[in-house]
C-alpha cells in the first residue's frame, strides 16, 4: 500500500467517500494505445482474463476492479464467462471502456484485487428472449435497440402477424436507460407511438432490416427462416453477448446453409458487432449478401462506400418525426461489390464452409440528440470505419 499512497495521496480519502472496497497490493498496469489523433469515444477495452490470472493468480470475478492510473478513479468493468458450467471458472474477458480525447493516444489503467466484493455497476446494455411476444429476441444499449424474429412468429398462434423473416428490426431511442422491457409491457401498438422515450418507427417485414443477410444466388436473395434457438452469454453492464441459430436452408443448386450469429453489443456505440459462422453442405463457399432495407415513401437517400465497405440509408419519418440513418458495414476489405432488389441494398462477400463473417449494423436518429443531419451520421460512420482499421494495442506490466 505504501507505493500506491505515494502515487496517489488522495486515494484513501476518495475511497472512503465513494465506499469503494479497500485495495490490496496486488495489481497489474495496462497501457492502452492507438495511432489515431482523432477522438475515440466509448472505446471498449478487452483483456483476456487468462492474462490477468497469469499475473494475479488469486484474482476472483467479484474481487477485481479497474482504476485509472492518472486520477485513481474506479472505472466500470465487467468479467465475462461464456461457459458458467465449467467448474474451472476460467472466465473469458475483462472488459471496460475509455473515451479517448482527440490527441490522446494512450491511457493507463490499474487492475487490482480487493478485500471486499466490488458492487455491480449500473448496466447500459440488455438482451433477452421475449417469449411473450411470439419469440422475439430483443437487445439494446444506451443508444439504440433492436429485435430479431423467432420461431413463435411462424406459427398459427401468431395470427395475422405470422411471418417468416430473418430481418433485423431497429428501435429509435431518446433516452440512455433501458427501455426494452417497458416497451413490451406497453403492448404492440403502443411502442409505435413516441411518448418521450423513442419509438419503433422502422419497418422490416420480410426485408433485411438493418443487417439481415442471405445467400446471393443467381441475382436473387435466398434468406433463412426465423432464428430457431437463442442463448445469452453476457448481459452487462458494459457488454452484452448472445447467439442466434438459424436452421439449415436451401441456398440453391442443392446447397444447404446453416448459420450461427454472435452479437456483441457495447455501451456507447451506435453499431453492434455481428459474427456469422456458416456451415455448408454441397458447396465449398457461397456468396453472402448483407442487407439494408428501405421504404420509398420515406424518401431514402442511399449511400454506398466501397472504400470503407459499408452501405447506408437516410430516411425521413413524417409520422414520428425526425430522420433515421441506418448502416451495415463489413470488416475492412471484406466486400467485393453491391447488389439490390426492390426494397433492399446489399453489400456482397464470399464465405467458405466453417468460416466466420464479421459485420456491423447500427443507426442514428436525429431525435436522439446525438445526430443532427445525414452528414453528422455519415461522419460518425466514417470515423467508426477508421477505428476498425486502427485497433487498440495493450501492454501489460508486470510480465506473467
Amino acid at each position: 500500500m505504501t507505493l500506491f499512497r505515494s502515487l496517489f495521496p488522495v486515494v484513501g480519502f476518495l475511497l472512503s467517500m465513494a465506499c469503494i472496497p479497500a485495495v490490496m497490493a496486488d495489481r497489474v498496469s495496462v497501457t492502452v494505445s492507438h495511432d489515431l489523433m482523432a477522438a475515440r469515444p466509448a472505446e471498449t477495452i478487452v483483456l483476456r482474463f487468462a492474462e490477468v490470472r497469469a499475473r494475479l493468480p488469486d484474482v476472483r470475478l467479484d474481487h477485481v476492479q479497474v482504476r485509472r492510473a492518472d486520477t485513481g478513479a474506479v472505472v466500470a468493468a465487467q468479467v465475462t464467462n461464456f461457459d458458467p458450467d465449467d467448474r474451472r471458472a476460467l472466465y473469458d474477458d475483462l472488459v471496460w471502456q475509455h473515451d479517448f480525447a482527440a490527441g490522446e493516444t494512450s491511457a493507463t489503467f490499474l487492475i487490482e484485487t480487493t478485500d471486499a466484493p466490488v458492487p455491480p455497476f449500473q448496466s447500459k446494455v440488455f438482451a433477452r428472449h421475449v417469449p411473450e411476444r411470439l419469440d422475439d429476441f430483443a437487445w439494446e444499449n444506451d443508444r439504440m435497440a433492436h429485435r430479431a424474429y423467432g420461431p413463435g412468429l411462424d406459427t398459427p398462434a401468431a395470427g395475422k402477424s405470422q411471418m417468416i423473416s430473418s430481418g433485423m428490426d431497429y428501435w429509435s431511442k431518446r433516452v440512455r436507460y433501458p427501455i426494452v422491457d417497458r416497451w413490451y409491457l406497453k403492448g404492440h401498438d403502443a411502442y409505435h407511438i413516441d411518448s418521450g422515450e423513442g419509438v419503433d418507427n422502422y419497418s422490416v417485414g420480410t426485408n433485411r432490416g438493418v443487417g439481415g443477410l442471405g445467400v446471393w444466388h443467381q441475382g436473387a436473395l435466398r434468406p433463412s427462416h426465423n432464428w430457431s434457438t437463442a442463448r445469452v452469454l453476457a448481459n452487462g453492464p458494459i457488454r452484452a453477448v448472445f447467439e442466434l441459430d438459424y436452421a439449415p436452408w436451401d441456398a440453391g443448386n442443392g446447397v444447404m446453409v446453416r448459420e450461427t450469429k454472435r452479437f456483441t453489443v457495447d455501451a456507447g456505440l451506435n453499431f453492434d458487432r455481428i459474427e456469422s459462422t456458416f456451415h455448408l453442405e454441397g458447396a465449398e463457399s457461397v456468396e453472402i449478401a448483407v442487407g439494408l432495407s428501405f421504404t420509398q415513401a420515406l424518401q431514402p437517400i442511399i449511400t454506398q462506400n466501397a472504400e470503407q465497405d459499408w452501405i447506408g440509408d437516410w430516411s425521413t419519418y413524417p409520422a414520428s418525426g425526425g430522420q433515421l440513418g441506418t448502416t451495415v458495414m463489413l470488416a475492412p476489405g471484406a466486400s467485393h461489390g453491391f447488389a439490390e432488389d426492390a426494397t433492399n441494398r446489399y453489400i456482397l462477400t464470399r464465405v467458405r464452409d466453417g468460416a466466420t463473417l464479421t459485420h456491423f449494423a447500427g443507426g442514428g436518429w436525429t431525435r436522439s440528440g446525438d445526430f443532427s443531419s445525414q452528414q453528422d451520421w455519415e461522419n460518425y460512420v466514417q470515423a467508426f470505419a477508421v477505428r476498425l482499421r486502427h485497433p487498440l494495442t495493450l501492454s501489460l506490466d508486470p510480465l506473467p
